[in-house]
């Protein structure tokens, strides 16, 4: 059976661009929908030039209610993937998409996490804490930010105080190499429990 996943983004969209190019190699899963939370994000020109269906929520109101809800049932989405969202998901959603929604982060959780934590905001706090490993976690979805179960990490070697966007640079390459095929995992895992 084909999975569907919406995947939700904020911002130019790399990560989701590579999760639709590996599922367009794969018969578990397909790419529905991508959700944005903003109009001018350069996730919505992949959307169109990978031909995948977009929505934009431009009030926390629509996003938070049943329109957002009804829009994913009627998608038959499976699989919620945040590929660099902003937006705090609404705790109705998360209670329909129990352990069925998966966010990536850019550093090593716990550390660097919680709200206002993100993108470059993370690889400079990474940069001045001098630490010498930085990574990517992969992440269940609940009510607060960066806090549900841990499904994987990764580290890579950095330089004490080594520039933010050298750190942004191979955590990119983590998030693009693993992204896809944890959510693939997940999936299996869904298969299985069926």
């Amino acid at each position: 059976m084909k999975h569907s996943i919406a995947i939700f983004a904020s911002g130019s969209g790399s990560n989701a661009e590579k999760i639709i190019n590996h599922f367009r190699k794969s018969n578990s899963a397909e790419i529905k929908l991508i959700i944005s939370n903003k109009n001018d994000a350069f996730v919505i020109e992949r959307a169109r030039n990978l031909q995948v269906p977009y929505v934009v929520f431009s009030r926390k109101s629509d996003f938070s209610g049943d329109v957002l809800f009804k829009l994913l049932l009627d998608n038959n989405i499976d699989l919620i993937v945040l590929a660099g969202f902003l937006w705090l998901l609404p705790a109705n959603l998360i209670e329909k998409f129990p352990s069925r929604i998966i966010n990536i982060h850019p550093a090593l959780l716990p550390r660097y996490g919680g709200k206002g934590m993100y993108g470059a905001r993370v690889h400079q706090a990474v940069s001045e804490s001098g630490d010498t490993e930085s990574g990517i976690t992969i992440h269940y979805v609940n009510e607060h930010y960066d806090e549900g179960d841990i499904i994987f990490q990764a580290s890579c070697s950095i330089r004490a105080g080594e520039n933010p966007e050298s750190i942004a640079h191979k955590v990119h390459q983590l998030e693009y190499e693993y992204y896809p095929k944890v959510i693939e995992e997940v999936l299996n895992k869904f298969q299985s429990n069926l």
